[in-house]
This record gives C-alpha cells, structure tokens and sequence, in this order.
C-alpha cells in the first residue's frame, strides 16, 4: 500500500534536490522554489548544515511542502535527518539497514538502484519507489527497457532531467524526477535572483501539470 506521501509525490512529479546550499540564502531559496509550486524539496546530506537547513525548512514550509533528505547513505545520516525533522528519505545506493531503520520510524524512503536486481532486492525490503540513478549515464532508453519485466514499482528518475527530455522521462516509464540544478540554479541564489528560481521552477511545474 502507498503511503499518501508518495501519492502525493505522484501527482506533483518532481522533487527539488539541493546539494551544497548555504545557510545564508537557504530560506529565500526555499521560498524562491515553493513560490514556484514545488511540494518536494530535499537538501543532501552531504550539505554542510543540512540537518540545521532541514530543520528550517521543515518549520518553515510545513504544510506547504514536504522537505526531505537527499544522499542518506549510512543509518547515521538517516538518525540525524529523521531527528532534523525530513520527512522522507533518498539515497543514491541501496543499504539494507538504513531502509530499515526508515521503515521502523514510519519515514518513507526511495532509495537509488540501478540494476533489476537493485530493484527486486528494493521491492523484497518492502521498499515502495525507487530512485532510479544515475539517469544522466543510463539515458531515457534504459528507463524504457526496464519498465518492460518490471511495470510495477514507481520510479523516480534522478539524472539529466532538463526542460527538453522532460517529458520524454515520463514517456519511458517515470512517475516522477529529482532534479537538481537545471531547477535550481544556485549561482542565481547567491546572487539574490531568486525571482529567476521561481520563474525557472514555475516552468517545469507548469510542464509537469500537463502530463
């Protein structure tokens, strides 16, 4: 059964990743991206003050949006994220442990396969969407081979999505995309220009409304 967090994610498509933010324009950029429409944003773990980010936003965006944490590769990212207050949980690997220990907490976590195997091994954890990485190597083609012996779990593709192929990602078989810089350029952020991130992620927003 599907969490309603992840039936809400099916329906808005795609998730805000933000590697290497700082702290000091982290706020305006989180507004600057819900602005745009937005529901999903996660900061990666290996963000300097990530968890302290996670915990802002959390505060600030709840029931807006839905903040998570990004690259949870060991049980300890996972402990400090969940204590932070991250709503969900991806990876760029499969650790068996740390799906566990999401699971005991009751945080949905989409963990980052690859292979058929990655994705079977995924599904027997009772693991309920993967993140299917790295796209940008993998290319559309291989999304669409995939979905050809395994139709059922939900994917959300994370690498070289941009405005172009974006609905070409759909059309292979994702349900939804995490997305880093060509959504959220972070040049703009330091800069103040965060009335460009809104414009640029009101775009893919409005793209993803129509599929």
């Amino acid at each position: 059964m599907r969490s309603a967090l992840l039936n809400e994610l099916l329906d808005h498509k795609i998730i805000a990743i933000l590697r290497g933010i700082e702290d000091s324009y982290a706020m305006a950029t989180g507004q600057a991206i819900v602005d745009g429409g937005i529901k999903f944003m996660e900061i990666t773990m290996n963000t300097d003050g990530a968890t302290h980010m996670i915990h802002q936003w959390r505060t600030t965006f709840d029931g807006v949006a839905y903040v998570g944490a990004g690259t949870v590769i060991d049980v300890d990212h996972a402990k400090r994220a969940i204590t932070a207050g991250a709503q969900f949980l991806i990876s760029p690997n499969l650790d068996i442990e740390v799906v566990q220990y999401a699971q005991q907490h009751n945080v949905p976590i989409w963990p980052g396969v690859m292979t058929p195997t990655e994705i079977i091994q995924a599904m027997k954890a009772g693991v309920e969407a993967i993140k299917l990485f790295p796209m940008a190597s993998l290319g559309v083609n291989y999304l669409n081979e995939i979905r050809g012996p395994i139709k059922d779990v939900p994917i959300i593709a994370t690498g070289g999505v941009n405005y172009d192929n974006f609905r070409q990602y759909f059309e292979a078989g994702a349900n939804a995309v995490g997305m880093g810089t060509k959504l959220v350029n972070l040049e703009n952020a330091k800069l103040g220009k965060f009335h460009e991130i809104t414009k640029q992620v009101q775009s893919y927003t409005t793209l993803a409304a129509t599929l």
